[in-house]
């Protein structure tokens, strides 16, 4: 791996799974898109030889994320899919010592992998790019399709999914889109999967773009809840949309500041209003 750290779990994001966990990070360089707005563009984007890397073998990495006390391994920064035989190995050996893995991923994989992979993957963020396949042939050299395959086949597995949007001005920052990407995850795989609105920054390819206006991010936010998702997140925002209320009574239930969960009244991931349990917690 070139990128090995500790990160709190809701930095993946993961909001609805182990909440106030340590996870344990890693990456190797490379990706399997093209994405003009990349976010981590000198992994990502870099060949092996152009980056500095550490040896840690997959008992290794096991080995240093139990005595760093995380409860899980997370495969992120950059593409996960290419390092795919280092993520397996290492997340077979994981699941033999008692930790969780989490699959932080574009999605951009054929089916029998991610059904391997399934087997050893206990939750994952994917970042649904745009629910548009023009848009990821412009912003990001790939496809719709197998984006939307790998959601369902990691629902259908049983997999705890949580799905990402990061709203690009003048690319994705459209309503109708928003509108029919909901409308596709209320009939695939249901409401209660987490979906998160990250706050796009100016970086790599796309530094003349403004960061996506707040407001933006808060009224995608409300389109999705009124259309049906019942936990819908604003990122890259402290303060804006982060808390996780009761789909059926709107008690707070854990309240977040970045990162950093300040409040947590759950009971057992059971609501302590109305005993509703938190979807998929």
């Amino acid at each position: 791996p070139c990128a090995v750290h500790l990160d709190p779990i809701e930095k993946k994001p993961l909001y609805h799974f182990r909440p106030e966990s340590a996870s344990f990070s890693i990456a190797t360089t490379g990706c399997n898109l093209r994405c003009l707005n990349c976010q981590n563009w000198e992994i990502s984007q870099a060949k092996p030889h152009e980056v500095r890397h550490r040896e840690l073998f997959p008992e290794d990495a096991v080995n240093a994320a139990r005595q760093a006390g995380c409860h899980s391994i997370a495969y992120t920064y950059s593409e996960p899919v290419t390092f795919y035989e280092y993520m397996l190995d290492t997340a077979q050996a994981a699941r033999g010592a008692g930790l969780r893995n989490l699959l932080i991923s574009n999605g951009y994989i054929n089916r029998p992998p991610l059904l391997d992979l399934c087997r050893a993957i206990d939750a994952a963020n994917i970042n649904l790019k745009a629910y548009s396949d023009a848009v990821y042939r412009k912003l990001n050299g790939g496809r719709l399709a197998p984006v939307l395959a790998a959601l369902k086949t990691l629902h259908d597995q049983g997999v705890h999914l949580e799905i990402t949007n990061l709203v690009v001005p003048t690319y994705v920052d459209d309503e109708e889109l928003v509108r029919r990407m909901c409308a596709w995850i209320l009939k695939e795989v249901g409401p209660d999967h987490p979906l998160h609105f990250l706050r796009f920054q100016p970086l790599y390819k796309l530094d003349r773009l403004p960061p996506t206006p707040v407001s933006t991010l808060a009224r995608f936010r409300e389109i999705a809840l009124s259309e049906g998702i019942r936990y819908a997140y604003v990122g890259n925002v402290p303060g804006e949309g982060e808390d996780t209320l009761c789909a059926s009574c709107g008690t707070a239930l854990l309240r977040r500041r970045g990162f950093t969960v300040t409040s947590n009244v759950l009971r057992d991931a059971h609501c302590p209003s109305c005993g509703a349990v938190l979807a998929r917690s």
